[in-house]
């Protein structure tokens, strides 16, 4: 009984994948925004993922930036993503929007190969959610 019992759990075991729990997938990679105007660089940061704008239109001045001494600046080369958290099947954090100044609860998580949902919410309620096409 008690070889046919071991048996039964060995061959249970080996049926079980070898790997541990499901990781949301890389969004590594540079992504076109919704609108098409900017693209986004996505790289590892700490446990997460860390977003830097690297190009966008016109003057791209940081001009509704809350704090003065950065209104001048350039929105090029602003990291506007900190999801260093796993969350489900993607990431969360906080998201910086520079056509309003403002900082959002934010998340991502790819939706197919070339696409990735990016939201930003206030108190986790009122969100807003764009598509971005990954740049070959």
């Amino acid at each position: 009984m008690r070889s046919m019992l071991r048996r039964a759990v060995l061959a249970l075991l080996a049926g079980m994948p070898a790997c541990g729990p499901a990781l949301a997938a890389d969004p590594a990679g540079l992504w076109l925004t919704e609108t098409g105007s900017s693209r986004v660089k996505i790289t590892p940061c700490g446990r997460g993922y860390c977003g830097t704008i690297v190009s966008a239109p016109g003057k791209a001045l940081d001009t509704k930036n809350p704090d003065p001494a950065l209104r001048g600046r350039n929105v090029v080369g602003v990291q506007i993503l900190n999801a260093p958290q796993v969350d489900g099947s993607g990431y969360s954090g906080s998201l910086y929007n520079p056509n309003d100044g403002k900082t959002y609860s934010g998340s991502l998580r790819l939706t197919g190969p070339n696409a990735l949902e990016v939201s930003g919410c206030v108190m986790s309620v009122f969100c807003k959610r764009q598509t971005w096409t990954r740049v070959n």
